[in-house]
């Protein structure tokens, strides 16, 4: 559940400040009769997300002879997707400047469609990405929270409404340093993941299976205790930080090399 509230409240108070910042800029300008061409930019980004998570259902259905292979390419592939958002937001130094000033190009220049563009695309890659990070803690969990998702999707529309409609005090760069970081540790478990399911499929060697096996003994009436990586606790930490009870050598050295070389990119931007 934790997983999937993460990911949605991430994405979608993504959307909600750059709807929220669109919405606020044109009421500024006093063009508030453009406002449906963002609200028509959003609407038509929703639709086409949720068809493309239909198309995916379909086309994973397609790959059950090699679900192993399937699996281990898509969450390598989401784990590129996820690392391209944390190194994207990295580099957003005038993010909101950057867009005030598209807009203002826009409507200087009467490109209505602008606005619907910028709507569109802003929200269709928000959903694009909603659609392969819940899928990857799928695969990797063999479960998914609706519940979650919803939640986290929920609050992310109360913080953006408040934020911009209240005035609330909003620390936004402890937020997305807090996000950003939980991304990166959702990304790395993608990874770790990857690896496990390639080598499943007999893509890449296993070396070492297991260099060590912390997970509990299955309780006597066949439940997993907490702290099993099948379990309530473990089961969190799989889908949100890549937990792994019993390691190959590989996964385990993906999963740290990943977090090293990220980390230490991201210390090296901080400084230019």
């Amino acid at each position: 559940m934790l997983p999937e509230f993460i990911v949605l409240f991430r994405e979608t108070i993504e959307v909600a400040f750059v709807v929220g910042i669109m919405l606020a800029y044109l009421h500024k300008t006093k063009n508030e009769e453009h406002e449906k061409h963002v609200y028509l930019g959003v609407s038509t980004a929703l639709v086409v997300s949720i068809i493309l998570a239909f198309l995916f259902q379909f086309v994973q259905g397609g790959f059950e002879a090699n679900e192993e292979l399937f699996e281990g390419i898509f969450m390598m592939v989401a784990a590129i997707l996820v690392t391209w958002l944390v190194l994207w937001m990295a580099a957003q130094k005038k993010f909101v400047e950057n867009l005030k000033q598209s807009m203002k190009v826009a409507l200087d220049k009467k490109e209505t469609f602008s606005l619907f563009l910028i709507a569109f695309v802003s929200t269709l890659r928000e959903g694009v990405e909603t659609v392969l990070f819940t899928a990857g803690i799928f695969l990797s969990t063999g479960t998914l929270s609706i519940v979650g998702a919803l939640l986290g999707a929920v609050a992310a529309v109360v913080v953006g409404i408040l934020v911009f409609e209240y005035a609330m005090k909003f620390n936004a760069k402890l937020f997305f340093n807090v996000t950003t970081f939980l991304l990166i540790l959702l990304a790395a478990g993608l990874v770790s993941h990857g690896v496990h399911e390639l080598q499943e499929a007999k893509v890449l060697p296993i070396y070492i299976e297991h260099i060590y096996d912390i997970n509990p003994p299955v309780n006597p009436d066949g439940t997993y205790p907490l702290l099993h990586e099948k379990g309530v606790i473990g089961g969190v930490l799989r889908g949100l930080f890549g937990y792994d009870g019993n390691p190959s050598l590989l996964t385990a050295l993906s999963w740290s090399a990943y977090l090293v070389i990220i980390f230490s990119y991201l210390r090296i931007k901080q400084k230019d």
